[in-house]
């Protein structure tokens, strides 16, 4: 009878891959998820690789040799929220589980929305995907403030947009380059990465309005976008996808002082902090591709499995929204 010690990661995504170590799980293997089969792309005596076809849902796996059958293992598996779609950065969620998130459009492209917003849905139920904001051209990095009033960067007109609870979208900051990542430090001020290497400090007052705009820090310019993220102590965090194989998450403090945080991550993209202050990555560690999670110690594993994520955001009860380059789908980790 085969068996199933360890599945690893803990979650995929169609076209990802679940490793799966055990017992008699060599050539002949057969695997199923929630009743659906599912590809076996390696069978060996103590090791497994399956590939999640899509449509999979979350459900128990079992896996087949011969004519027996092992006990079934929960496994988690990412399920579409919404489709046709171009996220290009971290989708983002408000207090009610809201996601929202974009449909970019290639260089100058005129989309004809800009934000949609994703509305809760219980277990087994359809998404609704409403437009929510239009007329921002190249809509990049999204961000809500700690008051919770969203935001939304163009890497066309460089500028920063602040968008009212019924989506209308007002200037709130220009002349930031090629903007895309925006994060808010704990204290409420702004930041706005400028692809073509600089990190801008924008001081809000008050009473909301933007003050000081400066330059907080610099790095290598990105082939794509910066995407950034702040831990519980005020550390920025960044990534930036440049030509290398092997890429690097910098951490800047307070005073605009850059350290390497991580390195060796392939194409690293959008992250977050858990409330443990992990920080999850969409990255390749090791040449598998998903969402990758790193201990503030450093040590990384990943946790999602799945091609074309650019980017995540957390929502309540322990899931995730991940955005690839054409939808956002929702999982949940344990």
């Amino acid at each position: 009878m085969p068996t199933i010690a360890t599945i690893r990661p803990q979650a995929a995504l169609p076209n990802g891959e679940l490793h799966l170590t055990g017992t008699n799980l060599g050539p002949g293997l057969r695997a199923s998820i929630s009743g659906v089969d599912t590809q076996v792309i390696l069978a060996r005596p103590t090791c497994a690789t399956l590939k999640i076809p899509e449509g999979t849902l979350p459900g128990d796996l079992i896996v087949t040799q011969a004519a027996s059958s092992s006990e079934s293992r929960q496994v988690q598996i990412a399920v579409p929220m919404a489709e046709n779609l171009h996220p290009v950065a971290n989708p983002a969620a408000d207090a009610d589980g809201n996601v929202y998130t974009t449909l970019s459009g290639s260089r100058g492209q005129q989309t004809p929305v800009s934000i949609f917003r994703i509305a809760p849905a219980p277990a087994g139920m359809t998404h609704e995907l409403r437009p929510f904001t239009r007329d921002i051209l190249n809509q990049s990095g999204l961000a809500f403030s700690p008051s919770g009033e969203l935001y939304v960067s163009s890497r066309a007109e460089g500028i920063v947009y602040r968008i009212a609870s019924d989506g209308t979208a007002s200037v709130f900051a220009e002349g930031l380059g090629i903007a895309t990542g925006i994060a808010f430090d704990p204290s409420g001020d702004l930041y706005v990465g400028d692809r073509s290497g600089t990190l801008f400090k924008i001081r809000i007052d008050a009473t909301g309005k933007p003050g000081e705009t400066f330059v907080f820090a610099t790095l290598e310019p990105s082939i794509a976008a910066y995407h950034l993220a702040f831990d519980s102590k005020g550390t920025l965090y960044v990534t930036g996808p440049t030509t290398s194989s092997s890429q690097s998450i910098h951490a800047i403090d307070p005073a605009g002082h850059t350290t390497t945080f991580y390195s060796g991550l392939g194409r690293a993209q959008g992250l977050a902090f858990d409330a443990e202050d992990n920080l999850y990555v969409a990255a390749s560690l090791h040449g598998d591709r998903g969402i990758v999670r790193i201990t503030p110690e450093g040590a990384a594993s990943l946790v999602v499995s799945g091609p074309n994520l650019i980017g995540l955001c957390f929502l309540p009860g322990n899931k995730l929204a991940l955005a690839t380059r054409e939808a956002v789908y929702e999982v949940e980790l344990s």
